[in-house]
């Protein structure tokens, strides 16, 4: 049996779920809003008291590998109509910038241009600049899939080089540097 797909599904309060057997269809309704999700009909969503099971209808390979994917799926969903999910991006090289209006992030990332980011709905942004300090680039949303696409796109506008470390990181990451060229004699 999968060792994800078995663990049970914690509900919070305020936390519901409604599944139509016939779609597949899987809403999750929290305080912070609802998220919809399509799984296998064959599935089964199992209640006991306070948490939420998934069960597969067989042990074919095919089920086997969805079991897991579907709880981790749901689980995120929970999570994020209870707590939301947030992501930082830091801005490290000269002149960098960030700026966010009407749901458009302004990127000023060292290019002859700047760049217009149009973000979706769901995602809420910040941008934070403080003297001395690299910009900082706040997403929030209940949506992880999405959140971390929006991110992944953020980052991949200027990737962080190697030699200077310089570019879009996600707030502590570890950038492996790499050594310049010494002077020869």
């Amino acid at each position: 049996m999968s060792r994800i797909g078995k663990k049970p599904i914690d509900l919070p309060k305020g936390v519901t779920y409604t599944f139509k057997e016939a779609d597949g269809i899987v809403a999750i309704k929290g305080p912070k809003g609802e998220l919809f999700q399509t799984i296998d009909t064959a599935f089964k969503l199992v209640e006991n008291e306070s948490t939420l099971s998934i069960e597969r209808p067989t042990e074919q390979k095919r089920h086997k590998a969805l079991h897991g994917l579907y709880r981790a799926l749901l689980h995120n969903m929970v999570v994020g109509v209870s707590d939301g999910f947030k992501v930082q991006l830091e801005l490290v090289g000269v002149g960098y910038k960030a700026t966010v209006q009407s749901g458009v992030l302004e990127l000023s990332l060292g290019y002859s241009h700047n760049i217009f980011l149009k973000l979706p709905d769901e995602v809420k942004a910040t941008a934070e600049t403080a003297k001395g300090k690299s910009p900082v680039v706040t997403l929030e949303s209940i949506d992880k899939q999405l959140i971390g696409q929006v991110a992944a796109k953020i980052r991949s506008l200027r990737k962080v080089e190697p030699y200077k470390g310089k570019g879009v990181r996600f707030v502590g990451e570890n950038i492996r540097r790499k050594a310049g060229k010494t002077a020869a004699k």
